[in-house]
C-alpha cells in the first residue's frame, strides 16, 4: 500500500551513496519509527537536500511510497543543527548505529524518539559524556522490553543490599553471591546496582561498572556482531583522546 507522510519529525541516522546522484537514508521518525527512503538527487551540487541531510540536525521530512523503501518528497529543518565533534560525534555515532541494529523497521517509539533528542542533545553540550550514553542505552533496553532489575535480588525479592555482592544474571537480575562468583561472572555490590538504577555516575568506578553491564546487555540483542562505532569510541577513549569523561 502506498501512503504519503507529510513533515514528519526525524533524524537522519545514517546516509549512504546510491545511483550516480542520490542517497539511501536510514531515518528516526516520531510517528514511523526507523525508515528507509530514496533522496533523489539529493547528491547533486546545489542540491537543497545535500545541505540539510545531515546526522545530528532536527528534521522535518516527507515521503511517499511503500515497502521496504520510500521516496523523500520534501525535507525542512526542525531546529539548528547540533555540533558534535571529537569524542561526542563518535558517542553520537554510537547511539545512530545502536537504533540502525535494534529497532525493526515501521514501529513506531515515540518515547524513545524525544529520549533520543535528549541525548543527543546533552552531547552537543559541555557536561561528561557518560550520562546522556548510559540513560539512553538504559531507556532502549526498556523500550525495547529488556529493561534492566537494578534494584531487588531475584532469589528473595527483597531489595539490594549496599554492602553486599551480587552476581548479575543477564534478562534476570541481581543474584547475592555467597560464596566465590563463577568464572566470567558479571560482579556488583549492591550500591554500586542502585547507583546505576538512579544514574549516579558520578565516581569513576560506577561509570566503569556502568559501561561494561549496559555493555553485556545490550550485546546480547546484537547477535553476536560487534558495534565499530562503539569500537572507535572506545579505542579513543583508552588512548586518551577522549576529552570528556566516558
Amino acid at each position: 500500500m502506498r501512503h504519503q507522510v507529510q513533515l514528519e519529525p526525524a533524524w537522519l541516522l545514517h546516509p549512504r551513496p546510491f545511483r550516480d546522484s542520490s542517497l539511501l537514508l536510514e531515518v528516526f521518525s516520531q510517528q514511523h519509527g526507523r525508515v528507509g527512503l530514496v533522496a533523489k538527487g539529493a547528491r547533486r551540487a546545489g542540491s537543497r537536500n545535500r545541505a540539510l541531510l545531515q546526522p545530528f540536525t532536527p528534521l522535518k521530512l516527507s515521503w511517499q511510497g511503500g515497502g521496504e523503501l520510500a521516496t523523500l518528497t520534501d525535507t525542512e529543518p526542525n531546529g539548528p543543527p547540533l555540533r558534535l565533534t571529537g569524542t561526542r560525534m563518535l558517542a553520537g555515532f554510537y547511539l545512530n548505529e545502536l537504533l540502525l541494529r535494534l529497532l525493526a523497521r515501521g514501529d513506531e517509539h515515540g518515547v524513545l524518539f524525544a529520549r533520543y533528542g535528549e541525548a543527543i542533545t546533552a552531547l552537543a553540550g559541555s557536561l561528561p559524556i557518560a550520562l546522556p550514553l548510559r540513560r539512553f542505552e538504559r531507556d532502549l533496553l526498556e523500550e525495547l522490553g529488556y529493561g534492566l532489575n537494578l534494584d531487588h535480588d531475584i532469589v528473595d525479592g527483597l531489595p539490594l543490599a549496599p554492602t553486599a555482592r551480587y552476581e548479575y544474571v543477564l534478562e534476570q537480575g541481581p543474584r547475592r553471591l555467597l560464596g566465590e562468583p563463577p568464572a566470567g561472572a558479571l560482579c556488583l555490590t549492591g550500591q554500586t546496582l542502585l547507583d546505576i538504577g538512579e544514574l549516579r555516575l558520578e565516581a569513576p568506578e560506577t561509570r566503569a561498572a556502568a559501561r561494561r553491564l549496559f555493555t553485556v546487555a545490550l550485546d546480547l540483542y546484537l547477535g553476536g556482531r560487534p558495534l565499530k562505532s562503539r569500537q572507535v569510541l572506545e579505542a579513543t577513549l583508552r588512548l586518551g583522546r577522549g576529552t570528556t569523561r566516558d
